[in-house]
């Protein structure tokens, strides 16, 4: 019923580039002040949360700004990586992400804009089962 999740062998660098951003938005490689986040941004960046509620980007901003890294994120964990091309400097990045008892899975629209990736679009949603309990 699954469909076949093998990146492609000529994705691999573009999926280990990304994958070491991921997850997007935690933790201190992403840091909180503004022209970082509107640097590794697309000017229309906009989320679906795990609510199914649509964010702008400048509400994600201010979520960013008004949180602080926590200790459990250094315990979480994100597995099944996936990479394909959507089209020339754009790519589409799915994973599963373990926290704790809480697990999702994530797609990340990322756009190659010169030397630099740009999130264009993030989506997370919860797996059946597991604990959903929080952002």
């Amino acid at each position: 019923m699954e469909p076949d999740r093998t990146t492609e062998a000529r994705l691999l660098d573009v999926q280990a580039e990304l994958q070491a951003l991921e997850p997007i938005f935690h933790g201190p490689k992403w840091g909180s002040d503004r022209a970082t986040l509107e640097a590794m941004t697309d000017s229309d960046f906009w989320e679906v949360g795990a609510s199914g509620s649509r964010y702008s980007r400048e509400h994600v901003f201010e979520v960013l700004r008004s949180r602080t890294a926590t200790e459990d994120e250094a315990s979480w964990e994100a597995r099944e990586f996936f990479c394909q091309e959507l089209a020339p400097a754009n790519y589409l990045l799915t994973y599963t992400l373990h926290q704790g008892h809480r697990v999702t899975r994530r797609a990340t629209l990322w756009r190659r804009v010169s030397e630099r990736w740009q999130v264009v679009y993030h989506q997370g949603t919860p797996v059946a089962g597991s604990n959903i309990g929080g952002a």
